[in-house]
């Protein structure tokens, strides 16, 4: 990523997070879960529930409003009491047109988002996003684990719905070189890794029921 910078250790996410003002927080959940056999991963029950309620068990309470992006059961989303939308291009054009849908739509204007198989993420992501966000003054934040970067769990500027639209427009797809035309400042993620870890088989799905609460045995 180019105007990239690395958020410093010793940000202060609390003062941070109450300073930037509220969030709406994004479930992204678009996808076609081709690497799962074409299912709704966020629907897909996960020790008693679908996997997508444990990450909005997470996310809620990190943000001042959720909204939901899901291009298919829209109904079974909408059972969890939040907003849903699909995305405004058509063809699952992947989670950029998911993002740009959640900013022209976000009562707020920063925008956390969360991928729908994502059921460990970090109760302190927003907090630490906001931290360095305001602390490097970028237009958006993106977690990052040592070398690998987390695209989809970033916090946004809603005002940068407008630059995206026209990415889109113009057939761009790629999150990272989007990312790239921009102000970003990642945000290391070390001591939580694990937090990181996405479901796309159902070996895995049957590894993260075990470690979470409601598990059998």
């Amino acid at each position: 990523m180019s105007d990239t910078t690395t958020a410093a250790a010793d940000a202060k996410p609390t003062a941070a997070r109450a300073a930037l003002g509220p969030i709406t927080g994004v479930l992204l959940a678009g996808g076609q879960g081709s690497r799962m056999g074409g299912v709704d991963k966020g629907l897909v029950p996960l020790a008693g529930k679908p996997m997508a309620a444990h990450v909005l068990a997470r996310l809620a309470p990190q943000v001042d409003a959720v909204i939901i992006n899901a291009n298919q059961n829209a109904a079974a989303y909408a059972a969890f009491g939040y907003p849903v939308f699909g995305d405004d291009l058509a063809g699952y054009a992947g989670p950029l047109a998911g993002l740009h849908a959640a900013l022209t739509r976000a009562p707020h204007a920063l925008v956390a988002t969360a991928p729908c198989d994502s059921p460990f993420l970090p109760t302190d992501l927003v907090a630490r996003l906001a931290a360095a966000l305001q602390a490097a003054g970028a237009e958006l934040a993106v977690a990052k684990t040592f070398d690998q970067p987390h695209p989809v769990f970033c916090l946004c500027r809603r005002e940068l719905a407008g630059h995206l639209g026209d990415f889109l427009a113009a057939g761009g797809r790629k999150i990272d070189r989007w990312y790239a035309s921009l102000k970003v400042v990642e945000v290391a993620f070390d001591d939580e890794e694990a937090a990181f870890r996405n479901i796309n088989t159902r070996d895995e799905l049957a590894a993260a029921a075990d470690e979470l609460p409601g598990a059998d045995g």
